[in-house]
């Protein structure tokens, strides 16, 4: 019976289980179907739509581990030897900081304006969610934002900026995953790292940098909310662009601070009366050197691809500082001094200005290309005393009739353009001029030169450049000389020719024929030495010393092309770019200013071949070294000596690893620094005489009709190139070779880079014996007026070469005919001769 109850009690339960069931469905198909149902739908539909959605789209989600490893864009930072920065490339100015490097006070600014919660949610904060709901309801406007610091970071980083609900929803999804993922300081340091301030600038530590030019622990209460309050509305709000919008927001942020307990309220009341200072501060390099910025930026991008340009990439370069601030002036000073010497060439352009305020002038001003050193300026008024120019900003300075009077017309008419003036009538109202101060205070008339330069300087022992520039200013002409210029070296060259002539049996006391050449065939080349004159016999040293054209292609002649060829491709040059014909000793091939200095550096470092480089080392941006240069070196100790280190001659085997290789002989390269001393002393480089060093050795280099100047030289630590020249080959004029316009430059960066430098002697190697030799015959003598010269110990019974060049006897007429011509028929100015 009691079984049966219970029976029939279940069954009703159940029954009446299944009945409610019933009922409860009806009531609520009913209620979805009755007009007060239609929310409802909605939210069925909706909530079933993002389940589908979330079961979808969450496989599809970016890694967020990938937030851990996330490489920041940072630009490409190139440094010299010492570590000054040189050049900076890439669109973003961001340096990234950790966490522990930013103060409390930054990190409650943005706390207060942007998430005050952040530490107490889990990504998404249902109370902000809710003010900012309920203010759009109340106002009809976005005044609150409900968006967390860990949502804006998801968004800024794995999403679009598109406004959908699948973006939304997508937000919202990866900012649960980030917050699970990582810890909400590193949440923190990222957004810190990546947020957008303006003007290029992404990163806390950047903008303090841009705005205040501090350092994150020296901001203040009030610059810290000032750079809280730019993130918002970055581009137009920020205190450069929109000053009065940025300041009022800094005292929200101020306030909202206060009122969270982070600042207190004599903090505060000060705060808020602090003016803002913020302006640009764009840091230029701490060195100038734009060319070899730019050769380390191609490298980079050569080796690492177009994108490793904002992968934080640093190089260090092997530039010295000292040499290269040397370098620059020595190159500019000659362009200068060029300049003058030829005349005043007229203003960059005439502009109407006439009624211009000096806000309008100030416009004109800023659409001109700075030059390091040179004042552009327009000229407002002309008198008889001078002219007053305006250089921006309100400010008026004056040439002086003396300042002016260097401006007369230029020389060489053949490159004036435009009308020609000369004195005071230089200038005229509305020309665009350039002007430079002189260390007294003065100004004067100082136009960007129209020749170009170059100049570059390597260690010969391992290759290293230590200076270069490429031209006149960076910013004016982007064309490296120094390297990306190929042209004709001129007499530069022949020091390679006469190297391989001492290598096949000549000496320095060997007679050349200073004579017309004899050519075969049917060539109609007729070459001639500058001066148009023919000295006959003549020895070796003074014919490199005088540069004689014709002498040096007899040589070659002898030599032979062929040998000549082979012999000079140690020297590191393809023969590809030198011609296979006489002309070759001429400098007729074409060379940069770094190849030319390479193949000096063997006769420099006594014969081994070393590369140029200028790259020393690369770090990635985590500050790993992911490439070290490891040069090959010449026998650094047993060459030159200076001061108290006693000369060495040790043999190569023990210099170990790394040696470079010896391509030439070293008695071969003694001797040809010997022969280089010569050209100083008597020869056509006497002007190098000036710096009263016996270690600096060179050789002039002047090509047809004087477009190009070349002086190359060393010392024991430099091997020196300097170039001058008209870009589009246009002619230097009268007076300009390189004994003058180069050497001038080579002479003002010596100067400089051997000051305090003790002077370097050079022992002779093993195998060189003393002659006394006739300069005039080239054949031993014990007579006094002999001059002693090292030969190879060899050769010292043939003191004249495998072809002698015979001369009459000193008893006999012919001979003092030879003696007496040669003699009268030397050039006084040796200016004049290449």
């Amino acid at each position: 019976m009691n079984k049966t109850n219970d029976t029939a009690r279940s069954s009703g339960s159940g029954a009446a289980r299944r009945s409610g069931s019933r009922s409860a469905s009806r009531w609520f198909f009913q209620l979805v179907g009755s007009g007060l149902g239609a929310p409802l739908q909605v939210l069925t539909l909706g909530l079933v739509g993002a389940g589908v959605f979330v079961a979808f789209t969450l496989p599809e989600l970016p890694d967020v581990q990938t937030l851990r490893n996330a490489q920041l864009q940072e630009p490409l930072r190139v440094y010299s030897a010492d570590g000054r920065l040189i050049g900076e490339f890439g669109i973003e100015r961001r340096r990234p900081v950790s966490i522990r490097q930013i103060p409390p006070l930054i990190i409650d600014a943005f706390l207060a304006t942007e998430d005050s919660r952040f530490f107490e949610h889990r990504g998404i904060d249902t109370q902000g969610l809710g003010r900012a709901l309920l203010s759009y309801l109340t106002t009809g406007e976005k005044a609150q934002g409900g968006s967390t610091i860990s949502m804006q970071l998801t968004r800024n980083v794995f999403l679009s900026p598109e406004k959908t609900f699948q973006r939304k929803l997508a937000e919202v999804l990866l900012t649960l995953h980030v917050e699970q993922t990582l810890t909400k300081e590193e949440i923190l340091e990222l957004y810190l790292n990546r947020i957008f301030f303006g003007h290029r600038a992404y990163g806390i530590s950047a903008a303090a940098a841009f705005y205040y030019d501090k350092a994150l622990d020296r901001l203040t209460i009030a610059e810290a909310a000032m750079l809280a309050g730019i993130p918002k509305a970055p581009s137009t709000n920020n205190p450069i662009t929109n000053p009065e919008r940025a300041l009022e927001r800094r005292d929200h942020i101020l306030g909202r601070m206060l009122e969270l307990g982070y600042i207190d309220a004599d903090q505060h009341a000060a705060a808020v009366a602090t003016p803002d200072t913020a302006q640009a501060h764009r840091r230029g390099p701490d060195l100038e050197a734009g060319y070899v910025a730019e050769m380390a930026r191609a490298e980079i991008v050569r080796f690492y691809g177009e994108d490793a340009i904002n992968r934080g990439y640093r190089v260090t370069t092997t530039l010295e500082p000292r040499l290269q601030l040397a370098a620059q002036e020595a190159v500019r000073g000659a362009l200068r001094e060029y300049d003058r010497r030829h005349g005043y060439r007229g203003p960059e352009a005439t502009l109407d200005i006439a009624g211009l305020s000096a806000a309008e002038l100030d416009a004109r001003l800023e659409e001109v290309t700075r030059v390091p050193g040179l004042t552009a300026g327009l000229v407002t008024q002309v008198s008889s005393s001078g002219a007053q120019v305006y250089i921006g900003r309100g400010e008026r300075v004056e040439l002086t009739r003396q300042a002016l009077s260097w401006a007369r017309t230029q020389r060489n008419l053949a490159r004036w353009q435009g009308a020609k003036r000369h004195g005071p009538n230089a200038v005229a109202v509305g020309d665009l001029v350039r002007l430079a101060r002189s260390s007294k205070g003065d100004w004067t008339l100082s136009p960007i030169p129209a020749v170009s330069g170059a100049l570059v300087a390597l260690d010969p022992h391992d290759g290293a450049v230590r200076a270069l520039v490429g031209g006149y200013a960076f910013s004016d002409s982007k064309f490296n000389r120094a390297v990306d210029m190929r042209r004709q070296p001129g007499s530069s060259f022949k020091p390679f020719v006469y190297a391989a002539a001492l290598d096949k049996g000549w000496t320095p006391a060997s007679l050349l024929r200073d004579q017309a050449v004899k050519l075969t065939g049917n060539q109609r080349w007729n070459p001639k030495n500058a001066d148009h004159k023919e000295l006959g016999p003549i020895s070796m040293r003074r014919s490199l010393a005088l540069s004689r054209n014709l002498a040096s292609i007899n040589l070659l002649q002898s030599v032979g092309l062929e040998d000549a060829q082979n012999y000079i491709r140690r020297f590191g040059f393809d023969t590809q770019a030198l011609p296979l014909g006489l002309s070759m000793v001429l400098g007729t091939g074409e060379l940069s200013p770094v190849k030319l200095a390479e193949g000096y550096a063997v006769f420099a470092n006594g014969g081994y071949h070393v590369t140029p480089y200028f790259i020393q080392r690369i770090e990635d941006g985590d500050g790993q070294v992911v490439f070290e240069a490891k040069p090959m070196r010449a026998c650094a100790d047993c060459w030159y000596k200076t001061g108290d280190k006693s000369a060495a001659t040790r043999g190569l085997a023990a210099q170990g690893q790394g040696l470079a290789e010896r391509v030439i002989d070293p008695r071969t390269a003694y001797q040809m620094t010997s022969l280089l001393r010569e050209v100083i002393e008597r020869g056509t480089g006497t002007r190098a005489k000036t710096l009263d060093r016996p270690d600096i050795v060179g050789k002039t280099g002047t090509t047809n009709d004087i477009r190009d100047s070349w002086f190359a030289g060393y010392q024991a630590e430099f091997v020196t190139v300097a170039w001058m020249g008209f870009d589009d080959f246009g002619k230097l004029g009268r007076g300009e070779e390189g004994g003058k316009a180069a050497l001038g430059m080579w002479v003002d960066f010596m100067e400089q880079a051997l000051k305090d430098r003790p002077v370097a002697t050079l022992e002779p190697p093993s195998g060189l014996v003393e002659v006394r030799v006739d300069p005039d015959r080239g054949v031993e003598t014990t007579a006094r007026s002999g001059i002693v010269e090292l030969v190879q110990e060899e050769y010292r019974d043939a003191l004249l070469g495998p072809e002698p060049v015979r001369v009459a006897s000193p008893s006999g007429d012919g001979a003092r005919r030879s003696s007496g011509s040669a003699q009268r028929s030397a050039p006084r100015v040796m200016d004049d001769l290449f």
